[in-house]
């Protein structure tokens, strides 16, 4: 969720930055979901849309490619695809669900709190 989102959620509480309202408060408040459980959502879509790709396709590829003999910078290392996409056990799912399209998107949807 975008500041502007989290803008219009506050103004629909009828709060300003003044009142120093927690994000998850209002969030709660209003009823949507956390935005950890959105983003979770959004990379396991693109997942399943790459492993339903042909195995030659070019995104297929690039989650493939390691570059070695490369000096990183400083800081937290990047994370890999592969790394990122760990979050899968969270939500019970496979690899090979991933190929069913009717059978991975109810899966992995997050519902807004009702």
């Amino acid at each position: 969720m975008g500041v502007a989102e989290m803008r219009m959620l506050r103004w629909l509480c009828g709060n300003t930055r003044k009142y120093r309202v927690r994000n998850e408060y209002i969030r709660e408040k209003v009823g949507v979901t956390p935005i950890e459980n959105k983003l979770r959502e959004n990379r396991l879509r693109w997942f399943g849309h790459i492993q339903r790709r042909r195995v030659d396709a070019p995104v297929r590829k690039s989650d493939m490619i390691t570059i070695s003999g490369k000096r990183r910078g400083r800081g937290r290392p990047k994370l890999s695809w592969i790394d990122v996409i760990k979050d899968m056990h969270v939500m019970n799912v496979t690899e090979h669900i991933a190929l069913d399209w009717a059978e991975w998107r109810p899966r992995i949807h997050v519902a807004d709190p009702k």
